[in-house]
Order: C-alpha cells, then structure tokens, then sequence
C-alpha cells in the first residue's frame, strides 16, 4: 500500500471538514487555502466523496460541503480504499482487490504480506476521523 495524493487530500479535507462542523458547510476554498491543495483536484475529489455518501454538498453562496456521516463512522480503510484501492503491499494478498501475482508461487512469503495487510487493514479499519480531529 502506498498513499497517493489522493487519500492524503481527502483525510487532510475531511478533517477540516470535520473540525468545523459547527458552519455546517464548508466551502473547496477555504480547505484548498489551508492545505495548499489545489482547488479543481480538490473538487474532484469532493465529488468522489458526495458521490460515495461520505459528503453532502450545497450550492450558493452558502454553500460547500459537509459530513453525511458521524466522524466516529468513517474509518480511514474506508477512505483509502475508495481513493487508492487496496490497503494490502500486493495484490495477491488483497481481500478485495485480489489479483494473481508471482509472489503467489512462495507461499511463506504470502504469509508474510498477508501478516502486512492485516496489521495495516487493522490499524486503518479502528482509525476513524473522530481520532483525527
């Protein structure tokens, strides 16, 4: 698993959004401002995230974005596999995006990747935004 730009936008977007509740929607510039993020990237990942039903989105001047979940409910696997995919160092060990790979021809080495994926799948699965804001 490696973090693309695409997951650690959104968890850094997300937080924000999550940090601010109180306005109720929180407007793309305001987030690409803080984060230095530039602001159609930011969008299209917004959109990814209403699409998904993690955001609610409103148009106008008092409009912007906002959580459709509780933070508590968002866990951060949840986040990255919609961004990046899988959370696993290979394909041949992911539960969801499996794929046949030449390391399946070892089987301890698997077990050893598969040991990996269940650490990190653990960690990420218990890690919701609630513990980030």
């Amino acid at each position: 698993m490696k973090l693309t730009t695409k997951s650690e936008y959104t968890i850094l977007a997300l937080i924000h959004i999550a940090r601010n509740k109180e306005k109720k929607f929180i407007k793309i510039d305001e987030i690409s401002d803080k984060y230095n993020i530039p602001k159609k990237y930011l969008e299209h990942l917004m959109m990814i995230l209403k699409q998904n039903r993690i955001l609610k989105a409103k148009r106008g001047s008092n409009g912007g974005y906002m959580l459709s979940k509780k933070p508590e409910e968002i866990s951060m696997a949840e986040v990255i596999r919609l961004m990046d995919g899988a959370l696993a160092p290979t394909e041949s060990v992911s539960q969801y995006f499996y794929s046949s790979t030449p390391l399946e021809r070892e089987k301890k080495v698997l077990l050893i990747f598969k040991d990996i994926r269940d650490y990190i799948s653990n960690k990420l699965e218990n890690s919701k935004l609630s513990d980030l804001i």
